[in-house]
């Protein structure tokens, strides 16, 4: 998309790049007390992890054992604002934060039978970038529960934003943009 590759699935990886095998922590404290990389799938149900991929704490992300695979990366904050201005977004609406752009959020997402009905499945471009954003939904940093498959799809980059922060993307079937923000 534009200059950049971007893998063709959400990431399920079980093991760090070196083989190391990333915790799967299914009890909601064991996630919410945790301070290493851990992650799920949403409800603790595999069949989830076939469709939209696992969830990760922003631990397993940080690890420099890796979490991509080789000759991959998780995007930085930069590589997701190149994404973005790419399908339109301004450079200043791309550096701000909260709900930014127009439709840059529909164009990224992908699969509507999987969204909750919404703005976001509904505009003409949804799903005309090739990058097919789900919406896996996410696991609470303060409770472990999970919440919001079909209506959000939460994304991390690699770029932390002061201790235990790091920025994040976010699709909401009710927005055809894209939520930019940092989260524990």
């Amino acid at each position: 998309i534009g200059d950049q590759i971007w893998m063709a699935q959400n990431l399920r990886v079980t093991h760090y790049r070196d083989g190391t095998a990333i915790p799967n922590l299914t009890v909601d404290g064991g996630w919410t007390s945790t301070s290493s990389g851990a992650y799920c799938y949403y409800d603790n149900d595999a069949g989830n992890g076939d469709t939209y991929g696992a969830l990760y704490n922003w631990y397993a992300v940080d690890d420099s054992r890796d979490i991509a695979p080789e000759g991959w990366h998780v995007p930085t904050d930069d590589d997701w604002k190149e994404l973005e201005m790419y399908l339109g977004m301004s450079q200043s609406e791309a550096d701000d934060t909260s709900e930014r752009g127009t439709n840059e959020g529909s164009k990224l997402a992908g699969n509507a039978a999987l969204w909750d009905e919404g703005t976001l499945e509904n505009d003409s471009e949804f799903g005309t970038s090739g990058f097919t954003a789900l919406p896996g939904g996410y696991r609470y940093h303060s409770s472990g529960s999970y919440g919001y498959m079909g209506n959000f799809g939460w994304f991390w980059s690699a770029t932390s934003e002061g201790s235990g922060f790091a920025w994040h993307r976010r699709l909401n079937c009710e927005w055809s943009n894209v939520y930019r923000s940092y989260d524990f």
